[in-house]
């Protein structure tokens, strides 16, 4: 009752290119016969069944064979969160896309935002492929020892990613580029640590994620809306374009960064608040701790001296409701009415 044949197409699941698999399909998932009038049946191109045919792929090749099916969920669906879940020493590789992703589906759909930060941790070496870490939620942490592709941490949403390169590498980390293009696009919440350079498009639409670089492309926060960023190097042009909210601190020790910046709807600032200084230091100490990183050990160990090479970049509107909300809030008010407030009297203002 069924057909072999050779698939040499493309899967609409994972839209990677899979030579040399044999595959059978039941002949009643067609209703065509083998001389199939609409496609070629080889290929894996018959019209009357494609949707049997890919959903057999996805459960057959594609997602059993995934990291997370593999490594990830067999341990997990073990784990009764008493106690911490340590996975380490993962191998991967560039194809291995959305490391990650589907454990921490499996997390959110158990635990919603329950979890404790690092109540499961989860330690890799190689190269990670396209949107590593995406969408992880709270409670998981993935420390990658090697590099990543394209969309690291897309859509982080709570959890934490880390990625520095092997310890015997024989390149300076602060000039070399560790991760790929539009990292953390569209990230909620969540930490990542970067110890290397990043490319372009750097936490783009972020909105609440906290970040960490030394160094990143053209086009960086891009119409971001909230979080932070901490770049310790060089800067691409077109920087902070359309940002319109959160708020990053970048070593400008070339003071180059002028020359750089969008300056449409953003001011650049001399770092001279105490609560920014603590913040810039309080999140550098962990970064350093998390990745080893040279160049912040290195600003960490004369601090005071290297705050005069840090600028502050802020959007113009974004700072004016900030300084209306703490205004309702010395009133009285709580957070959510200040905000409220806050932003009524700006709308009224235009």
């Amino acid at each position: 009752n069924s057909t072999l044949f050779c698939l040499k197409s493309s899967c609409l699941i994972c839209k990677e290119f899979i030579y040399g698999y044999f595959l059978t399909m039941n002949k009643e998932s067609c209703t065509k016969t083998d001389n199939c009038e609409n496609g070629d049946k080889k290929n894996g191109e018959c019209n009357e069944c494609m949707n049997n045919f890919y959903l057999d792929l996805q459960d057959g090749i594609c997602k059993d064979n995934t990291i997370d099916e593999k490594h990830f969920l067999p341990l997990f669906e073990k784990w009764d969160a008493k106690d911490k879940l340590n996975i380490d020493n993962v191998k991967i590789s560039n194809v291995d896309r959305t490391v990650g992703t589907i454990l921490g589906s499996s997390i959110t759909n158990k635990y919603g935002s329950s979890l404790e930060d690092d109540s499961i941790s989860i330690s890799l070496v190689g190269s990670g492929g396209q949107s590593f870490g995406s969408f992880i939620p709270k409670g998981l942490t993935m420390k990658l020892t090697g590099d990543a592709n394209d969309g690291f941490g897309k859509g982080l949403s709570g959890g934490k990613l880390i990625v520095k390169p092997p310890n015997q590498a024989n390149y300076e980390e602060n000039e070399s580029v560790i991760i790929g293009n539009v990292a953390l696009y569209g990230a909620t919440s969540g930490t990542a640590y970067i110890c290397g350079v990043a490319g372009e498009r750097f936490m783009v639409r972020n909105s609440g994620a906290i970040a960490v670089c030394e160094g990143c492309g053209n086009h960086g926060l891009e119409y971001m809306t909230g979080g932070k960023a901490i770049i310790l190097g060089d800067v691409g042009k077109n920087f902070a374009a359309g940002m319109s909210g959160g708020v990053a601190y970048i070593l400008d020790v070339k003071h180059k960064l002028y020359t750089k910046t969008n300056k449409s709807i953003i001011d650049i600032e001399e770092l001279t608040e105490r609560e920014d200084i603590d913040d810039l230091k309080r999140i550098l100490i962990d970064y350093e701790k998390c990745t080893g990183s040279k160049k912040a050990k290195h600003i960490l160990e004369a601090f005071d001296k290297h705050i005069q090479y840090f600028k502050k970049i802020i959007p113009y509107n974004y700072k004016k409701i900030i300084g209306i909300i703490e205004k309702y809030e010395l009133e009285g008010l709580s957070k959510e009415d200040a905000k409220y407030k806050a932003f009524k009297e700006l709308q009224n203002n235009y």
